[in-house]
C-alpha cells in the first residue's frame, strides 16, 4: 500500500490522539478517586536516544491497545534537551498497574533500555479535580 506524506500524516495524527484514549465506550465507567497517576522523568543517553524514542512509542502504544487499565501513557521530551523524557501514566488503579509491570512489552522496555537510562525518577501525582478527567479525554475524541 503506498501513502501519501499527507496520508501517513493523518495516520500518526489519529494513533496519537487515541494513544490516550485507551477507554472503551463498552468498558465500565472508571473511578477517577481510585486512578493512578504518576510522572516519569528521565533522562536518556543521547547516544541512543532514537533507539530509546523507538521502544518506548512501541511500549505505550502496545500499553494502551492492550490493556484495559491503562488509561493514558503519553510520552514527551523538553523542548530544550530531548534527552529530558517524561511520560504522564494514567492507570484505571493500583491493580492495573502491578498488572502492566507483568505485561511481555513492558519487561521487553525495560530490559531493551536498561543501558539507555541514565537516570529514572517515578513521581506518584494526584488529580486536584479527578471529575474533570473524562471531559479532558472526551475532547480527543472529536
Amino acid at each position: 500500500m503506498n501513502f501519501s506524506k499527507s496520508g501517513l500524516l493523518v495516520l500518526l495524527a489519529v494513533w496519537l490522539l487515541s494513544a490516550c484514549s485507551g477507554k472503551k465506550k463498552d468498558q465500565n465507567p472508571l473511578n477517577a478517586d481510585s486512578m493512578m497517576i504518576r510522572m516519569a522523568e528521565l533522562q536518556i543517553d543521547p547516544a541512543h536516544l532514537d533507539a530509546y524514542i523507538a521502544i518506548l512509542k512501541e511500549e505505550a502504544a502496545a500499553s494502551v491497545r492492550l490493556e484495559p487499565g491503562v488509561i493514558c501513557i503519553y510520552p514527551m521530551f523538553r523542548q530544550e534537551n530531548p534527552t529530558e523524557i517524561r511520560l504522564l501514566e494514567i492507570y484505571a488503579d493500583k491493580a492495573a498497574y502491578e498488572a502492566h509491570l507483568q505485561t511481555p512489552h513492558f519487561k521487553h522496555y525495560k530490559t531493551a533500555t536498561l543501558e539507555m537510562v541514565r537516570s529514572l525518577e517515578l513521581i506518584d501525582m494526584t488529580a486536584i479535580d479527578p471529575a474533570s478527567m473524562p471531559y479532558l479525554f472526551a475532547k480527543l475524541g472529536n
